[in-house]
């Protein structure tokens, strides 16, 4: 008796298996689903938002122009310069959100299986980096507007009334969102350099708040070159109403802190694709 066999015909299954690539556009989508499958990442990131919106609004409520002793604060940008008082705390949340994102995955440890299926490493970087970015972007531009509009319903009956035709207001909106934007793509950069959570934010809030009180300490001829251009002072001055005579012009501000961003990103990159992670 003769058992005949019959190989497998592995052409045609082989033909019918789909044959995956690593794409750029798959890396983005598989990065955005990291960021939604976090509560973390989406819990602060609406933190971010509570405490723009709260802040501003707050201080708009609480403002009274001349203060009961007839000495209230000096609020040149009026309603612009109220509305965006949570600035300062919206930024702390995006960019430690930004840091969580890319040392979160060295400190678990996560990072290995990622780069193990993006083997070129650097499509990583720049998909958190503009996956963020945008997402960051975009939800300060909905809060500032949010705030600016419900603050010029508080003082409607004040002098610090505004509205978004008036000069240079719209571009301070549009600033101060560029501003948290770059903001949370610093801390994108930041994470993915020092692949640190605690170095990271660390030093995101050593440069953005304690560094720039430490000027002071400078003798006054060189305070005056060096605070200008520090990551705080330069993105600040992007969605002030009023330019400032100690600091740089609103696009000019935003080009240095975009600058600082770059730098820390190109860093980030060279050690990625330099170093095992």
């Amino acid at each position: 008796m003769t058992v005949t066999t019959t190989a497998p015909a592995t052409g045609s299954r082989e033909a019918a298996r789909p044959d995956y690539k690593v794409t750029f556009p798959r890396v983005v989508r598989s990065e955005f689903g990291k960021f939604l499958s976090l509560r973390s990442t989406l819990i602060a990131l609406g933190l971010s938002q509570v405490l723009l919106v709260a802040v501003g609004l707050t201080a708009a409520a609480v403002y009274t122009p001349g203060g009961q002793d007839g000495s209230g604060p000096d609020i040149q940008d009026g309603l612009v310069g109220l509305s965006l008082t949570g600035v300062t705390f919206a930024e702390l949340a995006l960019g430690v959100l930004g840091v969580l994102i890319t040392a979160g995955e060295y400190t678990s440890g996560t990072i290995r299986s990622t780069l193990a299926a993006v083997p070129k490493r650097l499509p990583v970087l720049w998909s958190k980096t503009i996956i963020f970015g945008v997402i960051a972007q975009g939800a300060a531009m909905g809060g500032v507007l949010i705030t600016f509009q419900l603050g010029g319903m508080i003082l409607k009956t004040e002098d610090l009334s505004m509205s978004l035709s008036d000069a240079g207001v719209l571009r301070a909106l549009i600033g101060a969102s560029l501003y948290l934007g770059l903001v949370g793509v610093w801390g994108v950069a930041l994470g993915a350099l020092l692949r640190s959570t605690a170095g990271g934010i660390a030093v995101l809030v050593g440069l953005l708040l304690i560094v720039p009180g430490l000027t002071g300490l400078l003798p006054a001829s060189i305070r005056d070159d060096v605070t200008p251009y520090l990551p705080n002072n330069a993105g600040q001055a992007a969605y002030h109403l009023h330019e400032a005579s100690d600091s740089l012009g609103p696009w000019a501000g935003l080009a240095v802190f975009a600058v600082w961003v770059t730098l820390t990103l190109a860093a980030a990159a060279y050690r990625l694709a330099r170093t095992d992670a």
